[in-house]
């Protein structure tokens, strides 16, 4: 079950207390953007190691069955709809202030929902893990998450 944030637009797996990581950040912009044009401003320019960092990933994360996922390729997208890929991620809700994006298997599920709410942007990711190697994965990915999360917006606001 999903639901919102109080007071925000900001979707998560479920409630707050079920789940194993949540992050959200927030970065006021100097202009409003929808939320499909802030995930191709993000995606336009990726940060330097994040190649890396996810060529590792695979390399460790395939061996206990989870699918590759490459990595961000920085296309632009002018739609998505519902069931739609984005990179990796399935698209599970779309409107023009909010995008829901998941990727589950069966160690984890993740969410991440990129809103807007005038000039202000969220990026809010949530985590249920299933088993053992999912809260491992998690060690590493979550101080990442936030750190990755965090000069991403920064540079946003930089940009828009």
């Amino acid at each position: 079950m999903t639901m919102v944030l109080p007071n925000t637009n900001s979707h998560i797996l479920g409630a707050t207390e079920h789940l194993d990581f949540l992050d959200r950040q927030t970065v006021r912009l100097p202009r409003p953007l929808g939320a499909l044009e802030a995930w191709n401003l993000l995606m336009a320019r990726p940060l330097p190691f994040m190649a890396l960092a996810f060529r590792i990933r695979d390399a460790v994360s395939s061996r206990f069955g989870v699918r590759r996922i490459g990595g961000f390729s920085g296309a632009r997208r002018d739609s998505v709809a519902v069931g739609d890929r984005l990179e990796f991620f399935l698209v599970e809700h779309s409107a023009p202030d909010v995008l829901v994006l998941t990727e589950r298997d069966r160690h984890l599920d993740v969410m991440t929902c990129i809103s807007t709410m005038g000039e202000e942007l969220a990026i809010t990711s949530s985590v249920k893990t299933h088993n053992f190697f999912g809260r491992l994965y998690m060690l590493p990915v979550a101080p990442a998450h936030r750190l990755i999360v965090r000069t991403m917006l920064r540079r946003m606001a930089q940009m828009a």
